[in-house]
């Protein structure tokens, strides 16, 4: 059973009137690291000259404090599962993601987040999802590109850009 149907499982099979069993965060981020093939900065910085798409998952205050990823794609967290699902709206979905086979590695500031959104990608069907142990600050650490972040258009939809350039 993967982490998500074992954690939806617990909560499903408490009453309303009971408290819901308590997993700690650190116990969820072992269990669905258990299902992801994750890569250090070396090994994302290989996979995305092989064609795969790092998609960077901070704020855009984050990225403008420490930059970003030479062709990352910026989306963010809170709209993730929405631009990356070939069955969403496709005015909401994001068209540099092509299908549910493509290669996809996320990246947060220190990989934790990223390791629970690649869970959930998972879940909807992108078998290739993964993160970046360790985040931005692993490839940052590495010595890996990184560029200033690009300046940010208020109306532009949060996540439906290009990759930062």
């Amino acid at each position: 059973m993967t982490w998500f149907f074992a954690v939806h499982a617990r909560i499903v099979a408490t009453p309303v009137s009971d408290e819901v069993p308590r997993t700690t965060l650190d116990e969820l981020l072992l269990e669905v690291r258990s299902t992801l093939d994750r890569l250090d900065a070396v090994a994302a910085c290989e996979a995305q000259a092989g064609g795969a798409f790092l998609i960077d998952t901070r704020s855009h205050d984050e990225r403008s404090r420490t930059g970003v990823i030479p062709g990352s794609l910026h989306i963010p967290r809170s709209v993730l599962e929405w631009r990356l699902d070939p069955a969403a709206d496709p005015a909401f979905h994001n068209s540099h993601i092509d299908g549910l086979d493509q290669r996809i590695v996320l990246v947060c500031a220190h990989g934790c987040s990223s390791s629970l959104a690649a869970g959930t990608l998972r879940v909807l069907g992108f078998s290739r999802a993964t993160d970046l142990d360790g985040g931005f600050a692993a490839w940052q650490a590495a010595g890996l590109p990184v560029r200033p972040a690009p300046d940010v258009d208020p109306e532009a939809i949060p996540g439906m850009g290009d990759p930062d350039s």
